[in-house]
């Protein structure tokens, strides 16, 4: 950790994370509010919430990030394109995406950059972040989860969706801003859960954090009183 990073300056990497299946509407109408009131970045959240989390983010500057294709990346291209576009039209800023894993297992890469781009095609201008779920890949696969990404017009390689274990590492945010030479961002996420952690990745080369212990990592820092 350098001394230039200050605790506050964290807050305006954090994507607050919801993406639990038994999440209820007032669930994300908290996360919203958190995210409003500590002014995160953004919220993560499904379609299903986009129009609501928009309605209670109105006249904030916190982004609403969409997940599509979550959290395996197995559905049809079509339905993903069709989920961006609702998404879309419900108001969402970002689009978080999962890659075809079983296409990249397969060595289908046309395949694979095809359904990245399709959803970039949907999103109508709005940053793509492509999760690679890098603890499921070998290095090989990350390398060229990477440039496919870059090729298909994403703004982001993310490292996971913490749904199916594994999460964010240093080695892999390192890999990836290897590989991407400045061509697209990385956002860092799974498994973060303090100040420590989240600014390491952000040291490693991570442009986002994506987290469900946003405010639980805000509070524990002015309980410090650093922040």
């Amino acid at each position: 950790m350098t001394t230039a990073f200050k605790p506050q300056d964290l807050i305006r990497y954090i994507e607050n994370t919801l993406l639990k299946p038994e999440a209820t509407l007032d669930n994300f109408e908290k996360l919203c509010q958190e995210a409003a009131t500590q002014q995160f970045f953004g919220v993560c959240v499904p379609s299903r919430f986009v129009k609501h989390s928009k309605k209670w983010l109105l006249n904030t500057p916190v982004k609403v990030v969409c997940v599509v294709g979550f959290p395996l990346g197995h559905q049809n291209t079509k339905v993903k394109a069709f989920e961006t576009s609702l998404a879309v039209s419900d108001g969402c800023d970002e689009i978080d995406m999962v890659i075809s894993l079983g296409g990249l297992k397969e060595k289908n890469w046309d395949f694979v950059e095809e359904d990245i781009s399709c959803i970039v095609q949907a999103s109508q201008g709005r940053p793509i972040k492509v999760i690679l779920e890098t603890h499921l890949l070998n290095q090989d696969e990350k390398i060229k989860a990477v440039e496919l990404s870059i090729a298909a017009g994403a703004a982001f390689v993310k490292t996971s969706t913490g749904f199916t274990g594994g999460g964010a590492t240093l080695e892999d945010v390192a890999l990836m801003k290897k590989i991407a030479a400045g061509r697209i961002q990385i956002k860092a996420s799974g498994g973060i859960k303090n100040y420590d952690q989240a600014v390491a990745l952000i040291q490693e080369g991570a442009h986002r954090i994506g987290t469900s212990s946003g405010l639980q990592l805000i509070q524990n820092l002015q309980a410090t009183g650093v922040y």
